[in-house]
């Protein structure tokens, strides 16, 4: 059952649901929406393929189009965006292009997908203790995003070759070093949203769904990482873990899990 929630669950939920810091419009492909953008942003890019014979991005009354095959023809407008320095970290990795069902219609490159406001999806794992005790991780601090913000026991992306469970069992092995079957009471636990404008100068938005599931990490184990991505980890009391929640320590999407795991 839902309990009343504190100040700093209802400070998280606001930063979570932002309006962009300025207008968008819609970017659509074969008449499906898919994301929104900046006009500049994509005024620039179409503009560098004025001199190309078939351009994959095209203004029109009703916003912006892609044309053709919707995966090639984001991995080019990537590449652009690279060259114009509208990219975050690039990646190497694809991420799914979904439609407002949910549905993936194709993949992009992860760097270019914010810049676009195409939707993202996200899993996290709450590790419990059965003596009440939580195990977060302490980002690493070369990560691109949230440097040494504490998060989640696990915490990362659905690919474009993922299914949500099969991103849990891979991102739980590399960040933490466990193997599902080797936790008990795994279950999915609900999911949280991000509506936001990005904070690294990309003219980006955030629209991404984050399912989350929790478990119990046996008593003789401790989480280990695997990938290189984590800097530490700790075993923390409930109160220790609010508590840096609601002084900014957490990264926003653990502290929106943290408070669904609690009952908020």
């Amino acid at each position: 059952m839902l309990q009343s929630a504190p100040d700093w669950v209802h400070k998280l939920r606001a930063e979570a649901n932002q309006p962009p810091l300025r207008e968008r419009v819609p970017l659509s492909w074969g008449g499906v929406e898919i994301g929104d953008a900046e006009a500049k942003v994509l005024r620039q890019i179409a503009h560098t393929f004025s001199f190309q014979n078939l351009s994959p991005l095209r203004d029109t009354a009703n916003g912006w189009i892609i044309d053709g095959n919707l995966t090639e023809s984001l991995a080019r407008i990537a590449l652009a965006m690279r060259d114009l320095g509208f990219t975050h970290v690039w990646r190497n990795e694809q991420l799914p292009v979904y439609d407002v069902r949910g549905h993936m219609l194709g993949s992009i490159e992860r760097a270019a997908v914010r810049p676009l406001g195409l939707r993202t999806r996200a899993v996290h794992l709450v590790g419990e203790t059965s003596d009440g005790h939580f195990w977060v991780q302490q980002r690493a601090l070369n990560k691109a995003n949230d440097p040494g913000q504490w998060d989640t026991l696990m915490g990362g992306m659905v690919t474009a070759v993922d299914t949500p469970e099969r991103a849990l069992e891979r991102e739980t092995w590399e960040e933490a070093g466990f193997r599902l079957d080797e936790l008990f009471g795994l279950a999915w636990g609900g999911v949280v949203h991000l509506h936001k404008p990005t904070s690294d100068g990309a003219s980006g938005y955030i629209s991404e769904r984050i399912d989350w599931y929790r478990a119990t990490v046996p008593n003789d184990r401790e989480p280990t990482n695997q990938d290189g991505e984590v800097e530490r980890f700790a075993k923390v009391p409930r109160d220790s873990m609010v508590a840096g929640i609601a002084a900014g320590k957490f990264t926003l999407e653990a502290g929106l899990v943290t408070a669904a795991a609690l009952g908020y």
